[in-house]
């Protein structure tokens, strides 16, 4: 292995293949710190890596996408590999001059891969430390010569935000130059020198208050604070030794076994003082309840690596969320050549790929992380030849993992539980009607699953004619939906419904008429067009959206920009299926759903498009929950979502809907508080619904749902912050200005509990800053909320997103705590937590009453004659801003279908 690490870091030239190109030579290496592989020469400079940690599997030989696109070269695939990586499982296809360089690349990156998944949270959070004061260490080095002078030290404090007086920054900097040669920092002393800058204050004093003002902790005073501070239960003097040994830098102090401050650091930023429960990283709820009594993870068009219209189906988006703890993942089967079933997203332009292939592939990786069932949702579009070779593929892969039979449920008309399940793969999809005679080999059923949600007349058919290639015709669409998706850009990304369906029919209105338009002009000499052509079609009304079609005479293909259009009047189809793929179906019977319909039968999983879905929850919301407490329903996004953008599964998680079928390959908010949600139960795909969901009934949307439960109040001091980096859109990057940070915390979950509030802004530190503020809330059913810290940079204009962290309330430890913003390496808040049980209606209740409460223990600064701390007057300005709101000002509030009928009255 050794040798390997060696000849990766040394470099070896390989082919990067790419679609569309002959392929590039690039000089391919390990870094130092084995932490990324990089190449040059590219424009990318400094940015032409991939991460060892985003690296989901390598492949050898010829099996990729591009080297098929390929199949005309030569390769010799014992040269050939592939590198899968990122959320969208992209893919780095490489070709080496002999079979030797990679196999030692194939070893060589199997072994990093397998030593970071081996790696614990300490071991990790230490090695990701180091690797970034020695990456900024190397990024502050313009000359290369190992060695930081005093104006690169300050050019560095302005890329950390930090702003300290120059003369300060000086004395540090000559504290830390030790060596002989005066004037410069190796990286050594560099680091000497960063902690002597990241010196905190904030823990500095917290130990002296527990340590009688002296500067370190003894055992017994490392004890008080675990149990009084930390709520931790049967602290031992063994537990608080242990702690000094792990985390103590000085041996002088280990001796005398008390803890320093800069152990206290370490301790303190460790994953022992997170403020995610170490406890819900392994599965710890009962797993023997009916699977109706759980939430699902599930995904949508799981093959899809980006839009619902033009984007690469691949297998390994299967391997990728199976392996991030989904559960219920989606097979659009439709007829392929030689009567080999595909995959793809039907009426489109996406790719296609086998069915046998994503079968091996879910077979392959779907017990990898965890055992509990994995439900294979099966929209099924193919012939009834091709059904038989689908059910032989299921039966020939999976086999005895979906022989049901020995699976006791105890109750015949209860679901079965996931710990009965383990180990078991459930197809869901149609089932044959009992009416039918056994012996029948095929039959009729109903066909409405989300791939034929659009009108016949709005789906994408080529047609081409007057010589035109598919490949020209894909090209054309290619350009018009780029500058669609460019012109539809989300504004906000904290507002899950500002790309809308409407926002999609305005950019299309603009951004298409306008280009084509001019095309049309340009070809036809200023004719007017043909009644059929584009701007014929334009603003022509449909019942309930609108509908554009791209005739033109050199591409009469029709083109339909999705929008929400009427179905109700449309006659039910239904399809042929047979026998053999019917009787694979046994707990998840597929119905489609136009309204909730309980026939007493077990089994069955109605199928919700979100429109409908929102419609059922609007009308019947206590209904809706009483059928979830029976079987299983699923909700998946409206097929008007080309973009693949995610609809908020808050509502329907609310009344109890357990498969809520998201778009994984679609990043942001929404897959952040689906990641949330189910990270509270080890991240195995199943977490149990409140007692109060599974019996019973309540409204989801009144004002005191819970009237008999007590509730949760949530005190949050919101103490520091640590290296906040600029905004990842910052225009001038690490030139841009320092920024101003505020927070702001966010509770996600039933209406009535849904609020936000923020703290102050602080001017120009993103490096240290504090703001020594409390949020009060009080949380209804804190079994289902979320909590979402957020750093905002506040701007006169605005705000600029820094970064976030969302976790379950129910994750949330109590005491002095760190909130380490995802995908940032340091970037961290310092908090305080406290969770007191209330009853009855007190007046904190701050879901009902929406005040805020900057001190718990007075009442608020308007009412209280306590509050004495003086603000300057472009401190009230500052905020009273759109970011900053004065203090006092009410929580933002709003429940979601308050928020629904603003969004339609402003549109």
């Amino acid at each position: 292995v050794e040798r390997c690490m060696s000849v990766m870091q040394s470099g070896t030239q390989m082919v990067k293949l790419k679609s569309g190109t002959k392929g590039l030579v690039r000089l391919f290496y390990l870094d130092e710190h084995r932490t990324c592989i990089r190449w040059r020469p590219s424009r990318k400079s400094e940015k032409a890596k991939i991460v060892i940690d985003s690296i989901y599997k390598v492949t050898e030989g010829r099996q990729s996408e591009i080297f098929h696109r390929h199949a005309e070269g030569s390769f010799d695939p014992s040269c050939c590999f592939t590198i899968y990586h990122g959320n969208h499982m992209e893919s780095l296809d490489l070709i080496t001059s002999n079979p030797e360089e990679a196999r030692t690349w194939i070893t060589g990156l199997k072994y990093l891969m397998a030593g970071i998944s081996d790696e614990d949270s300490l071991a990790k959070r230490q090695r990701t430390h180091d690797h970034w004061v020695k990456q900024t260490f190397e990024e502050a080095d313009k000359n290369g010569d190992g060695l930081l002078n005093i104006e690169e030290i300050h050019q560095l404090m302005h890329k950390l935000n930090v702003n300290l007086p120059r003369r300060k920054v000086r004395q540090m900097f000559q504290e830390a130059d030790t060596d002989e040669n005066q004037g410069t920092l190796n990286f050594e002393e560099f680091s000497v020198f960063y902690k002597m800058m990241s010196l905190r204050r904030d823990l500095y004093l917290l130990l002296l208050s527990y340590s009688d003002k002296k500067d370190h902790l003894t055992v017994e005073e490392l004890a008080q604070f675990l149990r009084v501070e930390q709520k931790m239960n049967n602290v031992t003097p063994e537990y608080c030794r242990d702690i000094i040994e792990k985390f103590e830098v000085s041996e002088e102090n280990k001796k005398q076994n008390v803890l320093g401050i800069e152990g206290f650091t370490n301790f303190m930023r460790s994953p022992a003082c997170d403020v995610f429960n170490p406890l819900h990283c392994e599965v710890h709820q009962d797993m023997d309840q009916p699977l109706c009594n759980y939430f699902i993870a599930s995904s949508h068009n799981t093959y899809l690596t980006g839009d619902q219209l033009l984007s690469q189906s691949r297998v390994e988006m299967y391997a990728r969320v199976l392996q991030d703890g989904c559960r219920c993942i989606e097979v659009d089967c439709w007829d392929g050549p030689d009567g080999e079933p595909v995959v793809h997203h039907g009426y489109t332009l996406t790719s296609k790929i086998l069915f046998r292939d994503v079968a091996e592939t879910i077979n392959k990786y779907a017990f990898i992380k965890n055992e509990f069932p994995v439900i294979l949702s099966i929209e099924n579009h193919c012939s009834i030849q091709q059904q038989k070779k689908i059910a032989q593929y299921l039966k020939e892969i999976f086999g005895d993992k979906l022989d049901l039979s020995s699976v006791a449920t105890g109750d015949s008309r209860q679901l079965p539980s996931p710990q009965n399940l383990k180990g078991k793969v459930l197809v869901k999809g149609k089932k044959l009607p009992c009416s039918l005679g056994a012996d029948a080999e095929e039959g009729e059923v109903s066909d409405e699953d989300s791939a034929d949600e659009i009108e016949d007349d709005c789906k994408l058919k080529p047609c081409y004619s007057n010589g035109a290639t598919e490949h020209q015709v894909e090209s054309f669409i290619r350009t018009k939906l780029e500058s669609l998706m460019k012109e539809s850009q989300i504004r906000d990304k904290e507002d899950p419904d500002s790309f809308t369906v409407r926002a999609l029919l305005k950019a299309t209105h603009e951004g298409l008429n306008s280009n084509l338009k001019q095309n049309l002009d340009t070809k036809e000499g200023g004719k007017k067009p043909h009644s059929r052509s584009l701007m014929g079609n334009f603003g022509k009304h449909k019942k309930g959206g609108l509908k554009y079609a791209l005739n033109t005479e050199k591409f009469p293909i029709c083109f339909i920009c999705y929008t929400q259009l009427s179905r109700l009047a449309r006659r039910r189809k239904t399809v042929k299926l047979c026998r053999a793929l019917s009787d694979l179906v046994v707990y998840t019977n597929s119905v489609a759903a136009q309204d909730i319909v309980d026939d007493g039968s077990t089994g069955n999983v109605l199928s919700f498009s979100e429109t409908r879905a929102h419609q059922a929850v609007q009308q019947k919301a206590e209904q809706f929950m009483l059928y979830n407490q029976k079987q299983l329903t699923r909700v998946y996004p409206s097929a008007y979502r080309i973009d693949s953008s995610n609809f908020n599964p808050l509502p329907y998680w609310n009344v109890g809907c357990q498969l809520v079928a998201l778009n994984y390959q679609s990043e942001g908010r929404v897959m952040q508080l689906n990641e949330a949600k189910f990270r509270v139960n080890g991240n195995c795909g199943y977490v149990l619904k409140p007692q109060q969901m599974c019996k019973g009934t309540f409204n989801p949307y009144s004002a005191d749902p819970l009237p008999a439960s007590p509730k949760k109040q949530l005190i949050l001091k919101i103490i520091s912050g640590q290296q906040l980096p600029k905004p990842p859109d910052s225009m001038l990057g690490d030139r841009g200005e320092i920024i101003d940070p505020f927070v702001e915390v966010e509770i996600i979950g039933l209406p009535v509990d849904c609020c936000k509030d923020q703290t102050r802004v602080v001017d120009d530190n993103g490096f240290n800053p504090v703001w020594e503020e409390t949020l009060t809330f009080t949380v209804h059913m804190p079994e289902i909320a979320l909590v979402r810290f957020l750093v905002w940079d506040h701007d006169p204009i605005g705000r600029d997103f820094v970064g976030q962290r969302t976790l379950a309330f129910s994750s949330l430890v109590p005491g002095y705590r760190h909130v380490y913003l995802e995908g940032l390496t340091e970037a961290s808040l310092f908090v305080h937590i406290t969770i007191n049980e209330i009853y009855g209606k007190n007046k904190q209740l701050i879901g009902l009453r929406g005040l805020f409460n900057k001190n718990p223990k007075h009442s608020s600064a308007e009412t209280s004659g306590h509050y004495v701390r003086k603000r300057s007057i472009g401190d009230r300005i500052l905020r009273r801003t759109a970011s900053a709101p004065a203090k006092g000002r009410k929580k933002s509030k709003m429940g979601f279908l308050e928020t629904a009928e603003i969004k339609d009255s402003a549109s």
